[in-house]
């Protein structure tokens, strides 16, 4: 995506890697919008707590990150021993694993690196396909989102009044995004449309993210308090809601998304508003069998209690809201059931959610 900061435009990826230095280079997502920044993490335990103190966040850029942090460790390593390597590798690749449990794509994009780094017969193979299928794993990342753009773009009309919840764009992928990946198509189109971001609390993505990235692009928005979606449905102030995926079970068609979705889901059926998901195929999850299974992660409850912001004399700084007693229960995701989803907007097409399963082969099951 171009960003123009001081009347300068420039082209960015969300995570991109230094190989001189095997450095994750990660835009800074908790600084905006206020401020744009990159920073380096430096070695896979500082690659996998960015990951968890989501400096990067969204399904895509966090896959990326995980891959970009296997090939880091795996580059890390010193000598030639085959069986120190595999041992090293596990830690690294259980320590990336470990630092998002509810998205599915670090453990994909992960497991896609070590599928090619299994063909090298030495050290120095095994590293060099790892850093090859990482930078793979991104470029299919953007791949995927330029096609869910095309498929996508074909739903918006002109005049359309568009609901979006959380992030699922650019800065949740490599670049390009998901839900927004039909909006950025569509405007390259010429065709003229409104959206509403959800502002998302907790963490306020949708404020502070969205509303960002698509003043960026110059497209008509407005943010709204998470609770307002529902008095604009009842007075048909929304034609579509279009959200993103961290985990869409491909045997059920249950997606898992930033908490709040499925109450968007909710409403929007009550209201028979078309809801679309919109995802790359590595955020499907072919194994399991349940959202009952899925690991919602429970953050702290700081980030329900207060907020971050920027103060008067323009620092950041946290500021308590809640009651000074009193704690809170901060669940970072739900589970959206396939009945309350219009269709599942992939690279491949859109799709039912209960099409998934039958149409498995051509949305990369290898199983």
């Amino acid at each position: 995506m171009n960003v123009t900061i001081r009347g300068r435009t420039q082209h960015f990826r969300t995570v991109t890697f230094d190989r001189a230095q095997n450095f994750v280079l990660l835009i800074e997502q908790r600084l905006l919008p206020h401020e744009f920044k990159i920073v380096p993490a430096k070695n896979f335990k500082e690659t996998a707590a960015a990951i968890r103190d989501m400096i990067v966040r969204g399904a895509g850029a966090i896959g990326a990150t995980a891959a970009y942090g296997l090939a880091q460790g795996a580059l890390a390593f010193s000598g030639n021993d085959l069986k120190k390597f595999s041992t090293h590798i596990e830690n690294v690749y259980q320590t990336l694993a470990d630092a998002r449990p509810t998205a599915v794509d670090p453990v994909n994009a992960m497991n896609d690196v070590r599928r090619e780094m299994s063909r090298g017969k030495t050290v120095a193979e095994k590293q060099s396909l790892a850093l090859a299928a990482a930078e793979e794993f991104a470029n299919e990342d953007v791949r995927h989102c330029e096609e869910i753009g095309r498929h996508g773009a074909k739903l918006i009309r002109n005049d359309m009044k568009i609901l979006t919840h959380c992030n699922a764009g650019w800065l949740a992928f490599v670049d390009i995004g998901t839900a927004t990946a039909p909006l950025y198509a569509a405007q390259k189109l010429g065709k003229k449309f409104h959206v509403f971001c959800d502002e998302t609390r907790p963490r306020s993505q949708g404020a502070t993210l969205t509303a960002w990235e698509l003043a960026q692009q110059k497209i008509s928005h407005q943010i709204i308090a998470d609770n307002a979606a529902g008095h604009l449905m009842q007075r048909g102030e929304i034609d579509m809601v279009i959200v993103g995926s961290d985990r869409t079970l491909g045997r059920t068609g249950e997606v898992t998304n930033k908490i709040g979705t499925y109450t968007k889901a909710v409403l929007a059926a009550r209201h028979k508003i078309p809801f679309y998901v919109a995802i790359p195929l590595s955020t499907i999850d072919w194994n399991l069998k349940s959202g009952l299974k899925i690991p919602i992660e429970e953050r702290n409850e700081s980030e329900v209690l207060g907020a971050w912001g920027i103060n008067l004399h323009g620092k950041r700084e946290f500021v308590r809201v809640a009651n000074p007693t009193s704690g809170a229960r901060n669940p970072g995701f739900d589970v959206t059931p396939p009945e309350l989803i219009t269709g599942i907007i992939t690279p491949a097409g859109i799709f039912k959610p209960k099409e998934l399963w039958k149409r498995r082969r051509e949305l990369g099951f290898a199983g």
